[in-house]
């Protein structure tokens, strides 16, 4: 009978932290009570951690146990808790030594047969246990390889609770695997594929440069999907802190590879058009999870037929574009996800879709203008750069030119995101997220002659004042993309047609 401890981590979206997982072994009718805001999962691990162990060849303690997760005051989700109740019963009821564990987190969830199963979380929570000064991390095997992307921690490994106990006992060692090679990604879409469509070929490079939000209008089979497909291919590579940043997003998810690699490619995300709010934002019941626009940071939101989305989902978008991360508030406080993402959406000009475009369609005027307004203006405002696709004729399709492919491309984008980091410093990495304030500076400031095209439309009330800012940054990436140190008023006009859909 006695107490004894054991840490673990508890997730709050991305951030972790290191929780006290105490267990007390006291006289009376055998019981266990977990405290310190458990969720459902972690209240039912009593029946799950007792058949474990008993299965694992050890005793589990015929006594009154209280089991309390510290601090209190914060909620603790998911069976990741599991392992390390078990050692702390074991080692307060059962005498189990636990020295070897006095600087290491656990995690794990277990199975009934005693084996120690994979858990969501694991990057951000040995990412976490390291920056709070732990040096050893104890986690499932299937985990390993993800754990192992955080560097300066020891990660061991096990796939059973009876290989801990083994190991606390010195009579076994825990796993340490030798590192799984990296497979070969996928080559990504590459737009030598689309043909005949210079102006969407220019809008995607544009978009790249300086991560601007895109709308692609346009009949069946203009190339707005394609298009839209290749934009992660002339995007750069993710640097150190952003693949960090995306592939612990997607381990909370429960969607990384197996083989848990850092994602160094920029990530897409297409979710159908009957997601659900949750499903696009985040949220659901307990541990709110991220949606799919955290999925997408650092990366690519793709919404094809996007004005057969619901008008609230679509609203449910317009304040993570604006900050760059989603807000998940529920009655025990607030999860916050990043949600850096670009937005791009295609869409239909009218239901009636015919391949020939307008000259095919049968839609009445209203019909179209009911439709197009499913796309709320204020969401609208948010998008820099919005275009109108004609059909593809057939002599594009017959052509023997070829098409500058998405490496050439990509080339150029990556000159661009340069000249915009080296002018923004600390302030941006690229002109679609420097701070407005920024672009009023002296240092930034463009003359009133260049800002001639955006006043007057401004004058007109064709042009919010978001609009205004939005179309500033795009004349800087029209610039830095032709390698020229400031905008002029080509620039400016041309950033004012494509967002107003009427680039010739």
């Amino acid at each position: 009978m006695g107490y004894a401890k054991v840490r673990s981590v508890a997730l709050h979206g991305v951030a972790g932290e290191v929780i006290v997982v105490e267990a007390d072994v006291a006289p009376g009718l055998p019981s266990l009570v977990v405290s310190g805001l458990p969720d459902a999962a972690l209240s039912e691990a009593r029946d799950r951690v007792r058949a474990a162990v008993h299965n694992s060849g050890a005793h589990w303690p015929q006594a009154r146990i209280t089991v309390n997760l510290r601090p209190a005051h914060v909620r603790k989700h998911g069976s990741g808790f599991d392992t390390a109740v078990a050692i702390a019963v074991l080692a307060a009821g059962a005498d189990l030594p636990i020295a070897r564990l006095g600087n290491a987190v656990v995690l794990g969830e277990l199975g009934l047969d005693g084996t120690v199963r994979p858990v969501r979380g694991v990057l951000p929570a040995v990412l976490a246990a390291s920056r709070a000064g732990y040096g050893f991390a104890l986690v499932p095997l299937e985990n390993v390889n993800e754990a192992r992307l955080v560097t300066d921690i020891d990660v061991r490994a096990t796939d059973s609770l009876g290989r801990i106990i083994g190991y606390l006992y010195e009579t076994q060692d825990l796993l340490d695997p030798d590192p799984e090679p990296r497979p070969m990604e996928a080559a990504a879409l590459d737009l030598a594929d689309v043909l005949g469509q210079e102006r969407g070929r220019r809008v995607i490079e544009l978009a790249a440069a300086g991560r601007h939000h895109v709308a692609m209008f346009g009949p069946p089979g203009a190339g707005k999907t394609m298009l839209a497909a290749r934009l992660p291919g002339v995007l750069p590579p993710l640097d150190d802190k952003e693949s960090i940043e995306v592939t612990a997003l997607h381990s909370i998810a429960g969607n990384l590879a197996p083989d848990g690699t850092l994602i160094r490619r920029a990530p897409i995300q297409a979710p159908h058009h009957t997601a659900s709010v949750t499903a696009l934002v985040g949220g659901g019941p307990g541990f709110a999870r991220p949606g799919a626009i955290s999925l997408a940071h650092h990366g690519v939101l793709f919404l094809d037929e996007c004005a057969e989305f619901s008008a609230g989902v679509l609203d449910a978008l317009r304040q993570p574009l604006e900050e760059g991360k989603v807000r998940l508030r529920r009655s025990y406080g607030e999860t916050v996800y990043p949600a850096r993402a670009q937005l791009v959406m295609a869409a239909n000009p009218c239901p009636c879709a015919r391949p020939g475009g307008r000259q095919m369609c049968h839609c009445p005027s209203i019909v179209r203008r009911r439709y197009q307004a499913r796309l709320s203006g204020p969401l609208m405002d948010r998008v820099d750069l919005q275009v109108d696709l004609d059909p593809v004729r057939s002599a594009a399709l017959l052509t023997t030119e070829t098409v500058e492919p998405s490496s050439v491309i990509a080339e150029r984008v990556l000159d661009a995101r340069e000249a915009a980091g080296a002018r923004w410093g600390k302030h941006a990495n690229s002109n679609g997220e420097v701070p407005a304030s920024l672009l009023r500076d002296n240092r930034f400031r463009l003359s009133r002659h260049v800002l001639h095209p955006l006043t007057i439309e401004m004058d007109r009330g064709r042009l919010s004042a978001r609009g205004f800012e939005r179309s500033i940054r795009v004349a800087w990436t029209i610039a830095d993309l032709e390698g020229r140190t400031q905008p002029d008023v080509a620039h400016v006009r041309e950033a004012l047609e494509l967002r107003s859909r009427t680039v010739q």
